[in-house]
């Protein structure tokens, strides 16, 4: 494979792997693997559908539509001055998600996703006002911590959807290495951010 397939395939693996999806994937996870996939399916498409509107769609929508503003290419909006408004844009679109869900009052178990993303994305704002963190990589860090955490909630095997898991976290941390955007460091505290921040927030509420 020569160098611009290389970094047309890191590029494919960045957009498609955004970090937007942890929430759909979890609310997913939740439907497969908890009590709560005896919910009709008809209502089990509604909250993903909610989910995907507010953690990707709209996010996604808006954060280009700033980016178109500027005149910027992606990768010139990945630099860490430039992070703070999509940061805040995605915080705020997780928050109404959230306050969306518990007005329907819907199940802990579901805002909880929202919850850890919210703590993620946070976090990881801080964290760039002084340094660069893989967003990227905390978003399916935060899937693997999830997934870990809900197997000792609900007494399930992880091992194969872990295995999954972190073969894709090493296809997202490198395609960020190979088009520049992160260190190997940032990436892989990215990484390690999220799946602390997933566990031990599932684990305590």
């Amino acid at each position: 494979m020569n160098e611009k397939n290389i970094i047309l395939t890191a590029r494919v693996v960045s957009m498609v792997l955004t970090p937007f999806y942890l929430p759909v994937v979890g609310i997913l996870a939740i439907f497969t693997f908890s009590y709560l996939s005896m919910f009709p399916w008809q209502a089990k498409l509604s909250y993903v559908f909610l989910v995907y509107a507010f953690t990707v769609l709209i996010p996604t929508l808006l954060i280009h539509i700033y980016r178109e503003y500027h005149g910027w290419t992606p990768i010139q909006l990945g630099q860490r001055e430039r992070r703070m408004v999509p940061y805040v844009i995605s915080i705020l679109c997780y928050f109404t998600c959230f306050y969306i869900m518990n007005i329907l009052h819907l199940p802990h178990m579901l805002t909880s996703i929202l919850i850890v993303a919210l703590v993620i994305q946070i976090l990881c704002a801080i964290i760039n006002v002084w340094w660069k963190i893989s967003t990227h990589t905390a978003a399916i860090g935060g899937v693997t911590g999830s997934l870990i955490a809900f197997s000792l909630l609900f007494n399930f095997n992880p091992m194969w959807w872990l295995c999954l898991t972190l073969i894709v976290s090493g296809f997202v941390g490198s395609s960020r290495m190979i088009l520049r955007q992160h260190s190997l460091e940032q990436v892989a505290s990215g990484f390690f951010l999220g799946i602390i921040c997933s566990f031990v927030t599932i684990i305590l509420i």
